[in-house]
This record gives C-alpha cells, structure tokens and sequence, in this order.
C-alpha cells in the first residue's frame, strides 16, 4: 500500500485489524479512505471491489470466513472471473480476496468448511494455498499485483505458525516438492502438508511430500513429476469428500502417469459431513497425523 496507493483494503471491521488481525493497523498509515470498513453485505463488498478494480483501483478484499464466499460468489464468479474473457481482453479485474478455511476453533458448520473445489472450479479465478509464513506473504503480493481476480486461501490452523518450510523463498505459483523420497509420494495442501512430514517421520516412510499450493489454475506437475520417481500417490485434502479438490488431482496425476503407478490412487479428505461445532465431534471429523501415516501404511502395503 505505501508503494502503489491504487491498493485498497476493503472488510468487515478491518480497521480494527479483521478478526484474525490481518488488517491491524493499516488504517493507521493509509487513512480511513484506503481501509474501508464494510456492511455485513458479502455480495455488495465484493461488487464494490469489482466495481473499483474496473475503474482502476486495486482492491484487497478480506472475507473474514470461506464459508461467505457462498454470498460472495455471483460477483466474484460470474463478473470478476468472466469480464476479461467477456470484453476480449479490453478490461482486466486486478482483484485480491483473501479468506480463511478449515476448522480446529469450535465456529461450527457455518464458519470451518473448505470450498476450494468450488472456487478453482470457476475459469477466471486464480487461487493459491500458502502453507507457510514467507509464502503467505508471497501470496499476498502476488495476488495484489495480479491483473486477474486471485483468492489468498489462509489454513486457519497455520494462521499465527512459524514453521518454515523447504522452498519458501520460491514462488507461491508453483506447488513444490518438500521432502523428497522413494516410496510414495503424498499430495497435501496447508496444513496438512506439515501432518504428512510429520506421519513420513514417525513411520519412517521414504515419502516425497509435495505442497499443491497452486490451486486454480492447478498445479500438479510436480505431482506428476513426483509419481514417476515413487510410483504411488496419495492426496490429502482437508475439503469434505467425495466431492474434494483430492479427486481432481487424483484425476489428473492419472490422466498422464497412468502407467507410472503400481498402485491405485488414494485419497484421504475429510468425512462427508458439516463441520462439527462440539470439541469432541470436531476433534474425531478433522484429520490427524495417525490418520495420514494409516493411509501411508496402507499405500505401501498396496
């Protein structure tokens, strides 16, 4: 914001930092004009942040839970992602929506689920899922930069981790190889990249983890690249089965390494449920290290 003043930040309570501190004194260095405190109106936020983009502002909406993006969706899916093709080229939407998904804070249904199949399912959008901190910020700034509508996809259990990983001075466009091995590969996105180092060590899996963190348009051919070396691939997504960005990425890898494999694909999403809200229901829902390694085991045995 100090080096191009066309960005503006557009939220609910922003000026008061957001709800996950995102924002937190911006306002003080930018002024009430450039941070804007908005209605509980998802559509017409990001209306206006349509409307700004194409008057050449650069807006930097922050939609406080992914589950709003479902009253945030027809401007964002069929203006923001559609007026470039629509005009032939003539006009651009320099867009950046950041917003937070996945559970662990006992918010319920309504404020935990992930919708990332639903989002980089929509030709015009493009959609990156930073699982660490130098990345995030990467994404932040690529995404402000960009002459297209980018969503910034925040893993609300990486929200305020410190944890580094192998790559982070790379580019957020690229999905990257994290650990390398020999017997599998695991395809994971936030933090469920970290679970899978975690699972690799504790059974002394030689895995080769790869952090899909190009969403839209998707990044698998470090997968695919991946799945030569290893012959088996299982993907993790935290987003609620069967209908998970897991089985597009599933789909893909096969597409083009078929005759690589030597075992099925599997797939480990989250139970085909909402969200649980009571601590004991979300803790059993949400997947764990002891899950990923189980799934490791029985793709090795395969």
């Amino acid at each position: 914001m100090t080096s191009d003043s066309t960005v503006m930040v557009l939220g609910e309570d922003v000026t008061a930092g957001g709800p996950f501190g995102l924002t937190k004194g911006l306002v003080d260095g930018h002024g009430p004009q450039r941070v804007r405190n908005t209605p509980i109106s998802e559509g017409a936020v990001m209306g206006v942040a349509v409307g700004l983009a194409l008057g050449g502002a650069r807006p930097f909406v922050d939609l406080m839970f992914c589950d709003f993006m479902t009253a945030a969706s027809d401007q964002l899916f069929n203006h923001a992602a559609k007026i470039h093709f629509m005009s032939g080229g003539n006009y651009s939407v320099p867009l950046a929506v950041w917003t937070i998904g996945g559970g662990g804070t006992r918010w319920g249904a309504q404020h935990s689920q992930r919708l990332d199949a639903w989002i980089s399912g929509v030709p015009g959008i493009k959609m990156i899922a930073p699982a660490s901190p130098k990345l995030a910020a990467a994404a932040v700034l690529e995404a402000t930069a960009d002459p297209d509508p980018v969503v910034v996809f925040a893993d609300r259990a990486l929200l305020y981790s410190r944890q580094d990983l192998p790559g982070d001075s790379g580019s957020p466009w690229r999905s990257r190889v994290v650990r390398t091995g020999s017997e599998l590969t695991v395809a994971a996105t936030g933090r469920l990249v970290h679970l899978a180092l975690d699972a690799a060590a504790a059974i002394g899996a030689s895995a080769e983890v790869v952090d899909v963190q190009r969403l839209a348009p998707l990044d698998v051919e470090p997968v695919v690249d991946s799945v030569t070396r290893t012959s088996r691939l299982l993907v993790l997504h935290d987003e609620a089965g069967p209908g998970a960005l897991a089985a597009t990425i599933a789909a893909m890898v096969q597409d083009v390494a078929f005759w690589e494999l030597d075992a099925p694909i599997a797939r480990l999403p989250s139970p085909a449920t909402p969200v649980p809200a009571a601590a004991s229901l979300e803790d059993a829902y949400a997947l764990d290290a002891d899950d990923v390694a189980g799934a490791m085991k029985r793709l090795l045995q395969a």
